[in-house]
């Protein structure tokens, strides 16, 4: 198992690959596993943009001591296959998660989500809401929130891949150091860093950035999710405000509340890692 202070070179090693459909087109996923022997539904996190699945170093390792855990990278981000040829949608990533979901053994899942994996997990869980036990939302992308003004800006063409090394770095810090509330410690920043780093990362960023489209989550029916859900959010969020919480609460058919971690920004499973891995296990095994 991955321990919870892991690189993301360590995180890497421990993933694993398979392949899901997007449009018909069978693409390269890999994701992060851990508990396949515990008990109960599979607990799937979802990331959001511009991050991948060592978003999760902090909690899925916590929260496979009890259950079975999947983390996986959206196609297009992380290790996952990112050529220039698929959509990366959240539309996209729900048939992502839904192949993903059809190899479990188990009928249902609980899903854990931030960003625009919230969108995806709003998705699934209104279209099979049968499938979905447990849902967990933390600063999501929802209704019209989205996309942010910054991460638009990602998506003209030539903007990133126009970047020198010390623009990257730059925006990179951006996102990541001082997004975050208070200082953001280096094994986060550089493990947020490294997919986009390497060679075609910087149109794979471009080409993710693009694929955001409000358009998926103001379609979603919200009254036809019956799964319990915990907006568990980072309170001092400007991108995603927590006023989105208590619309999403209100909005979902099934039992909601709303948890709000205080000295957090967006990056909430960095900026309150403990009190948000103990509020998800708290969660989880209600």
């Amino acid at each position: 198992m991955v321990t919870l202070d892991a690189d993301h070179e360590a995180w890497t090693a421990a993933q694993s690959a398979t392949t899901a459909a997007v449009d018909g087109r069978e693409l390269d996923v890999t994701y992060y596993e851990a508990g396949r022997d515990n008990g109960g539904p599979p607990v799937i996190f979802l990331h959001g943009i511009p991050t991948w699945s060592f978003l999760w170093r902090g909690i899925a390792p916590a929260v496979a001591e009890d259950r079975h855990v999947i983390a996986p990278d959206f196609a297009g981000y992380g290790n996952s296959q990112r050529t220039d040829d698929f959509d990366r949608s959240v539309r996209a990533q729900t048939s992502v998660l839904a192949d993903l979901i059809a190899e479990s053994p188990y009928n249902r899942v609980d899903l854990v989500a931030h960003d625009i994996g919230g969108g995806v997990a709003l998705r699934y869980a209104a279209a099979r809401s049968s499938q979905v036990r447990k849902l967990v939302l933390s600063n999501v992308a929802c209704f019209d929130s989205w996309p942010v003004e910054y991460i638009n800006s990602l998506g003209v063409p030539g903007v990133v891949e126009g970047w020198d090394d010390d623009e990257f770095e730059e925006n990179m810090d951006f996102l990541f150091a001082e997004g975050a509330h208070g200082e953001a410690d280096e094994a986060f920043v550089a493990g947020m860093k490294a997919p986009w780093a390497r060679e075609g990362g910087r149109t794979a960023l471009a080409r993710a950035a693009v694929a955001t489209n409000t358009n998926h989550t103001t379609c979603i029916d919200y009254g036809a999710i019956t799964a319990e859900t915990l907006c568990l959010w980072g309170a001092d969020d400007v991108l995603q405000p927590i006023d989105n919480a208590d619309r999403l609460a209100d909005a979902v058919a099934g039992d909601a509340r709303v948890v709000a971690l205080d000295d957090a920004y967006h990056w909430v499973t960095h900026d309150r890692t403990e009190a948000y891995r103990d509020e998800v296990r708290a969660f989880l095994a209600e």
